[in-house]
């Protein structure tokens, strides 16, 4: 009895080490993706799913390496601050305002942007103050629209779905009208750059001709098992499908990021945040996991 108690207690703390390590620490995963659209190269920076967190006391840590990795776009996938009681923006906005003074900035809203609006007057205020302090500083909201970068031939659309589509239960289907609704019609000849913080309707932005999707979400199942991957969504869904990393249909590729933090309850396992980034370049159409590099 004595051994088993004396090896339970060393798996606890064995499990509380890996936490602590994955709350505190994040890593770099790189991809790259060739399409024929594309005129000429471009670097992107994908980040997702802060949730207030902090690496470093105004998140320099993980601004530094942004900034080393020299971004020719930075898209942010959502979620990087949390609706709920006595939120704090601030580290979200040392984050985003620091790095707009040497980059372009695109952020697409994820489930907890959108439900502030739905909190309290005093949430919903400080997140408008968020709002303008961040567009003041030259970041661009994407609430279901579009900007073209003529120079690269990409259309960059940042996808807002409504609360319906985040229910843990009796979530609503994505019509398949939806995409065409928000975006119209996607044209052959540009290559189309989607911001959607939830993957879970990858094949609906695939039937749309999504060339790629950036999204993120899932915190890439909380807990990561070998051969598995993700346990749990933050939906609730054992095992989900789309838990992080590359994934394709037809001609369309999507990227999820694990994400960089985490609420309610702080559990990351086996599951480092990521910093994304994703090299695209012109040529014939291929894309693939180039490789993770150390943690910060």
């Amino acid at each position: 009895m004595r051994i088993f108690c004396f090896f339970a207690a060393l798996l606890i703390i064995a499990a509380c080490l890996i936490i602590y390590h994955d709350i505190h620490y994040f890593c770099v995963v790189r991809y790259q993706l060739t399409n024929p659209k594309l005129k000429r190269p471009l670097r992107l920076v994908v980040l997702a799913d802060l949730h207030d967190a902090r690496f470093g006391k105004h998140n320099e840590r993980l601004a530094e390496k942004v900034r080393g990795l020299s971004p020719d776009l930075i898209l942010i996938a959502g979620d990087m601050v949390t609706s709920g009681k006595h939120p704090d923006y601030s580290g979200a906005e040392d984050l985003i305002c620091g790095l707009a003074e040497a980059f372009p900035v695109y952020y697409g809203m994820g489930n907890h942007e959108s439900r502030i609006v739905y909190d309290s007057a005093e949430d919903r205020e400080r997140f408008e103050k968020y709002q303008r302090k961040l567009s003041r500083a030259g970041v661009v909201f994407l609430c279901n629209e579009t900007v073209v970068f003529d120079e690269y031939n990409i259309a960059l659309h940042g996808l807002e779905l409504e609360r319906e589509y985040y229910r843990k239960w009796g979530r609503s289907s994505l019509p398949s009208y939806y995409m065409r609704e928000k975006f119209g019609k996607a044209s052959p000849e540009t290559f189309h750059l989607l911001i959607a913080h939830n993957p879970e309707f990858f094949p609906q932005y695939a039937d749309w001709h999504a060339d790629l999707v950036v999204s993120g979400h899932v915190h890439g199942g909380i807990v990561r098992l070998p051969v598995l991957g993700g346990v749990i969504s933050t939906s609730f869904h054992l095992f989900p499908k789309y838990d992080g990393g590359l994934f394709t249909e037809g001609s369309s590729t999507m990227v999820i990021s694990r994400g960089l933090g985490w609420h309610s309850i702080p559990v990351r396992m086996f599951n480092p945040g990521e910093c994304v980034v994703i090299d695209l370049k012109s040529g014939e159409k291929t894309d693939g996991n180039i490789c993770k590099t150390g943690e910060i």
